[in-house]
């Protein structure tokens, strides 16, 4: 299991769009956003260039997991690789676990150098305990992105599967309450919004800037999404098995 995550995460790590989509495009829209919007107070009393340090982090982490499962697993099942990990003597959910925490680290540094240029470009504070804990929730948080990554690499084939991913990722963060408020959508929209695991997670780490308590309603989504997707990701796979 060592040996595989090591060469997930080198995978990744190696690809510029994880580069630009994961790290690069979240700092600077961070940077504009906060430019542009940073002195307003937003819901909860926080500063908006605050606020987005969240945002952006999120933003950033859900490209990682989702570049990190599902054209990626799409483009090793056209290959073949994936038939010889199901030779090995490794179950069919060790394997996605695998895949999961590997993804999970590749999302570190997305978020951590999003939180590290809200410090150093605008000077954000917090209590040490209140990082740990934002981090924490920020990353746990994104598991059930790439729990569905892996579904749509499973699902699909490696022609489309990008193009999926990519499309779900502009989704989940236009309707995820990402990029702008969640009051300014239509009603509708928010209230399919609120159960995205994009907002979800945003909304666990905004109030923990906020000094709020955890809303129980979000773990509960996150837990449902995550839950469904990786039941639906080990059914897949297991029919991939047995089409071979």
């Amino acid at each position: 299991m060592t040996g595989y995550l090591r060469l997930q995460v080198l995978s990744a790590l190696r690809d510029p769009r994880y580069i630009m989509l994961a790290i690069v495009a979240p700092i600077g829209f961070y940077l504009l956003f906060s430019a542009l919007f940073g002195q307003e107070t937003g819901a909860g009393g926080i500063q908006t260039q605050t606020a987005l340090i969240v945002s952006m982090a999120v933003f950033g982490a859900m490209w990682a997991v989702l570049s990190a499962t599902g054209p990626r697993i799409a483009q090793e099942r056209s290959v073949g690789w994936l038939r010889q990990l199901q030779l090995l003597p490794v179950s069919a959910a060790a394997i996605l676990t695998g895949r999961l925490l590997a993804a999970l680290l590749i999302a570190g540094p997305a978020i951590v150098l999003v939180l590290l240029t809200g410090v150093i470009a605008h000077g954000v504070s917090l209590e040490a305990w209140r990082w740990l804990a934002l981090l924490a929730v920020l990353w746990i948080g994104v598991v059930p992105v790439g729990a569905l990554g892996m579904v749509i690499g499973y699902a699909a084939d490696s022609e489309v599967a990008f193009g999926l991913v990519y499309g779900l990722y502009m989704v989940l963060a236009a309707l995820g309450g990402l990029w702008m408020p969640m009051s300014i959508l239509p009603s509708g929209l928010q209230t399919i919004g609120k159960l995205l695991p994009s907002y979800r997670a945003a909304d666990l780490g905004w109030r923990i800037l906020a000094g709020r308590t955890i809303d129980f309603s979000s773990v509960l989504i996150l837990l449902a999404w995550t839950v469904v997707c990786a039941l639906l990701a080990l059914a897949f796979s297991r029919r991939t098995a047995r089409s071979h």
